[in-house]
């Protein structure tokens, strides 16, 4: 069977049993085999731990990125999934990191998580905050 008439049938199959259509959609974020790799080192372990990918108003140009660890999922959260990786979006942040990519990169003097965001209008002389268009 085609893979379009399985998804077509999975389709009709879930719109019988829960009343509501299946929608297939991109993720909302992005992450680089370093991201995914970082994050399954910073995450390993017996418990579940998740990061959370929130935006803050702070800093010069108006939005700064926020991370944090947790261990439970709140209930408006978007979830991304990639290579036995989780990471939760904030509800309130998902407009502003839609289409991001999420990398790590280190260096010499520093390692960091760093957003490649098409919706960045401009960002501060020290990188800590954006703008949006």
């Amino acid at each position: 069977m085609p893979l379009s008439a399985v998804v077509k049938q999975a389709a009709v199959n879930t719109t019988r049993t829960t009343g509501s259509k299946l929608r297939l959609r991109k993720a909302p974020l992005v992450l680089t085999p370093a991201a995914v790799d970082r994050l399954k080192n910073l995450t390993h372990g017996d418990e579940p731990r998740y990061l959370r990918v929130g935006v803050k108003t702070k800093g010069c140009s108006g939005n700064s990125y926020m991370l944090e660890f947790t261990d439970k999922k709140d209930k408006f959260d978007e979830v991304v999934q990639q290579d036995g990786v989780t990471v939760l979006v904030d509800s309130k942040a998902l407009l502003t990191v839609l289409g991001s990519e999420m990398d790590f990169v280190e260096d010499k003097l520093s390692s960091q998580f760093v957003f490649h965001n098409p919706n960045v209008k401009g960002t501060c002389g020290c990188g800590e905050s954006f703008s949006l268009r």
